[in-house]
């Protein structure tokens, strides 16, 4: 990351609004409600850098692109992060995806901009920025200094929410039984969600737990009574 040659070889910033994906509302539960609630306040002048962390499917990253685009913040990627022009962003907030693909330069120049030119730097990962590996030995200690706060993975309040909600996006009436059932057998996550709705959609005829239970397959004994 340079501000050397300022049109060759820098991201060009995509600003538009995405509005795919957004049709299904952030549920906030237990699992989540920490972060919602730090995002809701931040950034503040204490804190220009933080982490948002949590396992795959926890929501985070639809939940750090809520917050950049209440804020206003610049949305980057990863590597693609070197590509950032400093006079560009400079004094803005941004949001650093997948923030460990980002090489160590840039992390640090991202860093130090955030604390020292007004802006702020969200982080989201799956890890805490303390164990993102690095050999600069100045990155390290700004990474272990860094603020975090983290997601769980869905609980079963997230989980069911997604569900109907993912139902309602299809058009599609479930049983009253048949998201508890769901519940047990999928993944925590809203790809397992996504995945779980489509292929009961793409079965013929409604939607039944009999037709989940044949996707699906049971849970164990339980499940006995599904048979007769």
């Amino acid at each position: 990351m340079t501000g050397d040659e300022p049109g060759r070889g820098q991201l060009r910033l995509d600003l538009t609004r995405d509005d795919a994906g957004r049709e299904r509302p952030f549920v906030v539960s237990g699992c989540n409600a920490a972060a919602v609630a730090r995002l809701a306040a931040w950034p503040d002048a204490l804190t220009p850098v933080l982490a948002l962390v949590g396992p795959r499917g926890s929501g985070k990253s639809r939940l750090a692109a809520e917050w950049a685009e209440r804020v206003g913040a610049v949305p980057v990627h990863g590597a693609e992060a070197s590509l950032l022009d400093p006079l560009e962003v400079e004094g803005r907030p941004i949001l650093l995806d997948r923030a460990p693909d980002a090489d160590d330069e840039t992390l640090f120049h991202l860093i130090n901009l955030a604390r020292s030119g007004g802006g702020a730097l969200l982080l989201v990962a799956r890890s805490a920025p303390s164990a993102w590996e690095t050999a600069l030995p100045d990155l390290r200690s700004r990474l272990d200094s860094i603020p975090t706060v983290s997601l769980d993975a869905p609980d079963d309040a997230v989980l069911a929410e997604m569900l109907e909600a993912e139902f309602a996006r299809r058009a599609i009436a479930p049983p009253p039984d048949l998201i508890p059932w769901l519940l047990r057998r999928i993944e925590r996550s809203a790809g397992a969600v996504e995945t779980a709705v489509s292929r009961l959609d793409a079965e013929p005829g409604s939607v039944s737990r009999a037709t989940a239970r044949r996707i699906f397959g049971a849970l164990g004994p339980g499940d006995e009574e599904e048979k007769n």
